[in-house]
């Protein structure tokens, strides 16, 4: 596929996935009554199945990386030309803030308004390295092996990530930069998303090389 049409395939996959973070956090608060479990069940559950819908429709076209950190790791496997890098990921932080403002038109909110839901510590900063160590462990333990059930795999572990991580699992460097312009229930802190992307880029490197242990390339 060309680069045009891959690059409109993040920028939209992307754009999606962050309407379905944010905007089912907004739904699940709403009606929640207060209830943060609830809202947080309802919130997973929507991302998980955007997840699953999204990598299906848009896998075969980009990859539907939606998501830097896999991006950077593919692109160190040698599954992505380090010259489309670049296009990649400004595809995905536009279309990551696209998604939010989406969600916020939706529902009748600013377009964007900064966040002030802490999420600092050094907890949440470990929990975000194994959310995103365990995304990478997923995606180079099933892609290569059972590509057509990488998509129910992925999303199969986001849902079970968004519980047991201390960070509820956000795994990824564009969804959490457009989620500090978003004073909802999916929302942090500007000031917490350097942290966050540290660990989210360290937990993508740590699998990936793992992976390359456990499983090297036949022509290695």
């Amino acid at each position: 596929m060309k680069l045009p049409q891959r690059i409109v395939s993040e920028f939209a996959s992307t754009a999606f996935l962050l309407a379905a973070v944010i905007g089912s956090g907004i739904m699940g608060e709403r009606l929640a009554n207060g209830n943060t479990a609830v809202a947080l069940l309802a919130n997973t559950f929507a991302t998980s199945a955007a997840l699953v819908a999204l990598i299906l429709t848009f896998g075969p076209i980009s990859g539907a990386h939606m998501n830097p950190a896999v991006t950077l790791a593919a692109a160190a496997e040698g599954d992505l030309d380090w010259r489309d890098v670049p296009f990649y990921i400004a595809a995905q932080l536009i279309g990551a803030f696209t998604g939010s403002a989406m969600a916020h038109v939706m529902f009748g909110l600013p377009l964007f308004f900064a966040s002030h839901h802490e999420r600092s510590g050094v907890a949440q900063l470990f929990g975000e390295f194994v959310a995103t160590f365990g995304l990478l462990a997923v995606i180079w333990g099933v892609v290569r092996t059972r590509p057509q059930a990488a998509a129910f795999a992925i999303g199969a572990y986001i849902s079970a990530a968004c519980w047991f991580t201390s960070s509820t699992s956000f795994a990824n460097p564009a969804v959490t930069l457009a989620r500090s312009m978003s004073d909802t229930f999916a929302g942090i802190r500007l000031g917490d998303t350097p942290g966050f992307i540290v660990a989210q880029l360290a937990g993508a490197a740590a699998a990936t090389l793992m992976f390359r242990w456990l499983r090297p390339r036949e022509h290695e």
